[in-house]
């Protein structure tokens, strides 16, 4: 498995290698080595995993978790084909609204480290996508936000040919600058020292 950085800071990309045979495939999509090495760090605490399956053209997202509690993810495609996107969302990081997006399926079988504070979304390419995560804190409805990836100053890039399947609550998310206003968006700061200590 190999590890880089993405234009996020504190969010990594993992690749790992598929073994293929008459009998099907195998692959390991986590290693607690590579993974402390490439974050600086210990690895995060999981306390929740989750599995959605999505159609073609759903989005799920952008999606983060109030600060505190805070959750980091470990996301990958276990089936299918998406466009994974991770958007930095905290205030004092510098690449505050920076995103960066990474194609996921079962040719190259990439996972996406998203830290604590930064957001998340993606777009299913074909029916029957699995997404699969591991997240550091579980679920709090009231802790949970969104912002909608159709916002201009962000400018996330699409498939043009994909009519977007979209929940109600991510079709009314507000804005970057709306959430900012009201005071939601996480603080970087506050973000770093609920991941924990990292080395580098």
């Amino acid at each position: 498995m190999e590890a880089c950085k993405l234009a996020v800071e504190g969010a990594l990309e993992f690749r790992a290698s598929a073994f293929v045979d008459e009998r099907g495939l195998f692959v390991t999509t986590f290693q607690e080595a590579v993974f402390a090495a490439a974050r600086g760090g210990p690895l995060f605490t999981v306390a929740q995993t989750n599995h959605s399956v999505s159609r073609r053209g759903v989005i799920r997202g952008i999606h983060y978790t109030a600060v505190p509690p805070g959750a980091a993810k470990y996301v990958y495609c276990a089936a299918g084909e998406a466009l994974d996107i991770v958007v930095d969302l905290r205030i004092g990081s510098p690449t505050f609204g920076c995103w960066q997006a990474v194609a996921m399926n079962r040719r190259e079988f990439r996972a996406v480290y998203i830290p604590c504070g930064v957001g998340h979304a993606f777009i299913a390419l074909r029916d029957e996508t699995v997404i699969s995560y591991m997240l550091s804190t579980s679920y709090v409805p009231e802790a949970e936000r969104a912002i909608s990836v159709f916002d201009p100053e962000l400018g996330l890039s699409f498939p043009a040919d994909i009519e977007p399947v979209m929940s109600e609550r991510d079709s009314a998310a507000i804005t970057l600058a709306e959430a900012r206003e009201r005071g939601l968006l996480p603080d970087y700061e506050r973000c770093r020292e609920l991941e924990g200590p990292t080395l580098g």
